[in-house]
């Protein structure tokens, strides 16, 4: 796999722990009272009871997001350096498109050959299909 290729799926598993943790995080918080006005919150349940561990979790979650951030980080440093100028850039990019056009030219030469020759082989087959047919006696029942 090519490295570009490596640093999207980073960065797509970096989205989703973060969907996940932050989604995670908004289910399982206690609720807080926004203000002495309104009422208590409703009581959540107790760590005992979900068999879960609230306090513990967060720390988990956040470790595995900064691992796949560090991991990011890595693909990123490995990524080469372009010595290059932009003009430097811009005239390979040019070179390449003339070559990708060139060979799109012949594949599109070898694929126009490849029909025709198709074709003959189709009609070949049809006409040694119907002289078999023509060949055959009919039954006399």
């Amino acid at each position: 796999m090519d490295i570009i290729s490596q640093l999207q799926e980073q960065v797509n598993l970096i989205a989703h722990l973060t969907f996940n943790t932050i989604g995670t995080l908004q289910r399982d918080a206690p609720p807080n009272r926004l203000s002495p006005n309104y009422p208590e919150p409703p009581t959540h349940p107790t760590e005992e009871e979900e068999g879960t561990i609230f306090s513990e979790q967060p720390k988990l979650m956040s470790s595995t997001l900064v691992k796949a951030a560090k991991q990011f980080d890595a693909l990123v440093a490995v990524l080469p350096i372009s010595e290059s100028g932009e003009e430097e850039q811009l005239k390979r990019i040019t070179e390449l498109q003339a070559e990708n056009d060139a060979i799109g030219q012949e594949l599109q030469k070898q694929l126009e050959a490849a029909e025709k020759e198709l074709n003959l082989v189709q009609e070949l087959f049809r006409q040694a299909s119907d002289n078999c047919l023509n060949l055959k006696k009919p039954d006399d029942n």
